[in-house]
């Protein structure tokens, strides 16, 4: 009987013709030379990139947002620099000012559900009152509004709560009554939007409060948003108002904190 030479081996490696595999040392087990180096290299790419593209961080300032308070930092920063010259311990409380500014029109990005029959909050606050109202404006029929309240910490900016296009816009002069009363619905300085889709039209109105006194709108009649897509803000403490099918299913309940854009208020029918 004739003995053949086993492959030699060398640090857990088994060299043979016509067979480029190799062997885990531990488990004999064999893997193809080209899987392997692509497992390398996906490995060497995590490590050089942990954080994947789509996973990526962004932002919590846009230039959009800040730009609506050009006009506060200006004079906030005028002040500090006077500050500076004649009283310098009072630089202190302007560099905190502008701070807390900056803190104000942060607008952090959002992700919205995908599913159609969501609808989700117009903005951050905490969720007011709960009730059915006639809307008069735009559907002229019984809805349930969703009053959300905004306090000056809150993030001011408004998103879409359906995906749907505009299809009414209109600004209302009036009062600027305490926020957290629901009869500033129908006082205080206001903006209506409505937003339509195949599934339902919703209305949501901005309401200027005591403190805020200023409705920015971005979008228009016409445009087409995503669902969570900013179209304005309102400045300092506000409310911000969703009037649904009374079909709709209320998830929130009073008390309860939403974020704009992301938590889930209502399920269309």
């Amino acid at each position: 009987m004739r003995n053949f030479p086993l492959p030699r081996r060398e640090h857990g490696r088994a060299f043979s013709a016509g067979h480029p595999k190799k062997i885990a040392p531990s488990l004999g087990i064999a893997r193809d030379d080209t899987v392997a180096d692509k497992m390398a290299a996906a490995q060497k790419d995590r490590w050089l990139d942990p954080l994947p593209r789509d996973r990526e961080t962004p932002p919590p300032m846009r230039l959009q947002t800040l730009f609506e308070g050009r006009w506060i930092f200006a004079i906030l920063f005028a002040l500090l620099l006077l500050s500076l010259w004649l009283l310098p311990w009072m630089a202190i409380l302007f560099v905190l000012l502008i701070g807390y500014t900056f803190a104000f029109f942060r607008d952090p990005e959002r992700v919205a559900p995908n599913d159609p029959a969501i609808v989700v909050a117009a903005a951050d606050g905490v969720v007011a009152d709960i009730s059915e109202r006639e809307e008069n404006e735009v559907v002229r029929q019984k809805m349930r509004r969703v009053g959300i309240f905004l306090s000056v910490f809150d993030v001011h900016t408004n998103r879409a709560p359906i995906e749907g296009r505009i299809i009414y816009r209109e600004h209302h002069e009036g009062l600027c009554l305490d926020a957290r009363d629901p009869a500033c619905a129908e006082k205080n300085e206001a903006m209506t939007w409505a937003f339509e889709n195949p599934r339902a039209t919703l209305v949501v109105r901005q309401l200027t409060g005591a403190i805020a006194r200023r409705i920015v709108g971005w979008s228009q009649v016409g445009d087409q948003l995503a669902k969570g897509e900013r179209f304005g803000m309102i400045r300092f403490g506000s409310r911000t108002e969703i009037y649904l099918p009374l079909a709709a299913t209320v998830i929130v309940k009073v008390g309860d904190r939403v974020s704009g854009g992301a938590s889930v208020i209502a399920r269309l029918p």
